[in-house]
């Protein structure tokens, strides 16, 4: 009898390891506000003031929240998030289609301000 509840027990705590490996991969999604501190060492680029490429800290924060962006849901957040917040804070157009190539971040649509959201991939 002790071996069977051994076993069954393995069982639920084999299953129960898996659940929450699930649960934990679902809530891997990316904040406004985890977007926005990112990308706070680029605000200064991203107005427009010197120097003319972004800082070393500004591209860890942009690679960092691209890789993150594993998914389109993710990506379409992030831009509504990004796309008001740009215009609050004044955020050149020019600078910010620069910014994924200086920073050597491959997108799979153009970093522009004025961009559909829904339509990013």
């Amino acid at each position: 009898m002790g071996k069977k509840y051994i076993s069954l027990i393995m069982v639920a705590m084999v299953l129960g390891m898996l659940v929450t490996k699930l649960d934990a991969s679902q809530i891997d999604d990316v904040s406004c506000q985890e977007a926005l501190l990112s990308l706070l060492p680029c605000l200064p680029f991203l107005q427009g003031a010197d120097p003319a490429t972004p800082p070393s800290n500004c591209c860890a924060g942009a690679n960092n929240l691209n890789q993150k962006a594993a998914t389109t849901q993710i990506r379409r957040d992030i831009c509504n998030c990004l796309k008001p917040a740009a215009s609050r804070f004044g955020v050149h157009s020019d600078r910010s289609k620069q910014l994924p190539q200086l920073c050597n971040i491959n997108l799979s649509f153009s970093f522009d301000p004025s961009i559909d959201c829904n339509s990013v991939p």
